[in-house]
């Protein structure tokens, strides 16, 4: 199958928007990268690098970087590659400078705070009668950009249109899989980077592997019960944008919530942590907005609503611990 995306536009300059642009170009796509920093935009398009977010990788040519979201009028399709909670501000400047015939495609894992809304759904809001997809999966743009092998999923309404999507990014190391369940490919990004910071701050508290993958299996359940609750599908959950995302960020050095995890267990604050750094740990953001969600569709979620109080109420970390060790004891499946 050939796919007709022949330009491909990328909103944001950060070290992901970096790596899908490189990946873009290696499938053979024209690529223009919209960027908020000058400085990035200059650097792509003089040095031919990245320095700020993903320095050591050079940027071909036929990856073109601008700061004027009107240059990607020309695209065949839109990848939004932005920090989540800017994600609909974004897509309503977009609305009036893009076809309504080009899909665009969310690469943001996060849930809008204003609204609980997963990133999809909000930028569909914002981009009305547009075909909104998402593409997510176990993805460390440093590996991404060097070209290792990586698998994704890619979510769409329109099963056509997502197996051609596909097709226009694969390369043969990056590896796209179809399927039509956006909420739950939306939702295992999300919450995979709440589960990520509570991994980190076992590891910051040394409190060994057992523990760490008592978590990690404990916190993907919590993850499918709200999933399913949502109305994805647990196959989806189970898979490379669940299942698989949630591995490599709790297990992977890359991480970054694992890292701010990592720091709250060696009793160092999420503000002192995340101050002055250029790249964002989304799970910060994510955490009590998926406590919200689980009170409202009443999903028991401890691990979640642990990590939501360390992060932002101050709850001490080691009775935090305890509080979750000593919570009645019920069968796995429950």
């Amino acid at each position: 199958m050939t796919a007709p995306y022949a330009h491909i536009g990328i909103v944001g300059g950060g070290a992901w928007g970096t790596a899908l642009a490189l990946t873009a170009r290696r499938a053979g796509r024209q690529v223009t990268l919209w960027a908020l920093e000058p400085e990035v935009v200059d650097d792509i398009n003089g040095a031919r690098r990245n320095t700020r977010y993903l320095p050591g990788h050079p940027i071909e040519p036929g990856i073109t970087a601008t700061r004027a979201l009107a240059d990607l009028a020309a695209c065949d399709v839109v990848l939004l590659v932005t920090p989540a909670q800017v994600s609909r501000a974004l897509a309503q400047q977009l609305a009036p400078l893009v076809a309504a015939t080009v899909p665009i495609v969310v690469c943001a894992k996060g849930i809008e705070a204003a609204t609980g809304n997963l990133i999809p759904s909000a930028v569909a809001e914002a981009l009305p009668d547009r075909s909104v997809s998402m593409l997510s999966g176990p993805t460390f743009a440093e590996e991404v950009a060097r070209g290792l092998p990586t698998a994704v999923t890619l979510a769409s309404p329109d099963r056509t249109l997502g197996e051609a999507l596909a097709h226009a990014l694969r390369t043969p190391t990056f590896r796209p899989y179809w399927t039509d369940d956006v909420t739950g490919v939306a939702l295992g990004g999300a919450i995979k980077n709440v589960l990520a910071i509570a991994c980190g701050v076992v590891e910051g508290r040394k409190l060994g592997d057992n523990a760490r993958a008592a978590l990690l299996t404990r916190g993907f359940a919590e993850m499918a019960r709200l999933g399913v609750a949502m109305g994805a599908r647990l196959e989806t959950l189970a898979g490379l944008a669940g299942l698989g995302d949630l591995t490599l960020t709790c297990n992977g050095p890359l991480s970054r919530n694992r890292s701010l995890g990592a720091a709250i267990g060696q009793g160092i604050t999420a503000a002192d942590f995340l101050a002055g750094k250029p790249s964002i740990a989304e799970g910060f953001h994510t955490a009590p907005i998926v406590q919200s969600l689980a009170t409202r569709y009443q999903v028991d979620m401890p691990i979640c609503a642990a990590v939501a109080a360390l992060l932002h109420d101050g709850a001490d970390v080691d009775a935090t611990i305890r509080a979750l060790l000593a919570r009645p004891l019920k069968g796995e499946g429950e």
